[in-house]
């Protein structure tokens, strides 16, 4: 009886290591799958219109000139990009200046003007750096501040 047992215990003792390397081996085939898989994703990348876009805008009253400061991170396909944004980044800031200049108050005090205001942005600076480029090199446009004053 004492040798049933012991063999009870190698037994187990022998499961247990094959679950184990069984657990082992399937964390390290889901790692190198998720490399893989990885490796196929886009790697976008970030660079900022610094410094902040300054702009005034025209409140209601024309007699009063609201203050607009936005601070604006453009998304790019791939970080290979970031040379050609920089050496277009005049153009971009230009443009984002003049996008903002040209909007009415009541779309910069609203949360959907300025997601309007955004999405103006981005299709502009699409454009821009397609037509200077030759390739669709901005993915998005984000808003990380957006500060209002006066107007």
């Amino acid at each position: 009886m004492r040798q049933n047992k012991s063999i009870w215990h190698a037994t187990q003792g022998w499961c247990v290591l094959y679950m184990l390397a069984l657990a082992v081996l399937t964390v390290i085939n889901t790692q190198a799958y998720a490399q893989e898989e990885g490796s196929s994703t886009p790697s976008y990348a970030y660079i900022a219109l610094e410094p902040d876009i300054v702009a005034n805008y025209v409140g209601d009253n024309s007699k009063r000139l609201g203050y607009l400061r936005v601070t604006v991170e453009v998304m790019l396909h791939e970080p290979d990009f970031i040379p050609d944004i920089e050496h277009h980044m005049p153009l971009l800031r230009a443009t984002a200046i003049e996008i903002i200049g040209a909007q009415p108050e009541q779309k910069v005090k609203s949360l959907t003007g300025r997601e309007e205001i955004r999405r103006a942005m981005a299709k502009r600076f699409k454009d821009l750096m397609l037509r200077e480029t030759g390739d669709e090199i901005i993915k998005d446009v984000i808003f990380t501040a957006f500060l209002r004053q006066g107007g």
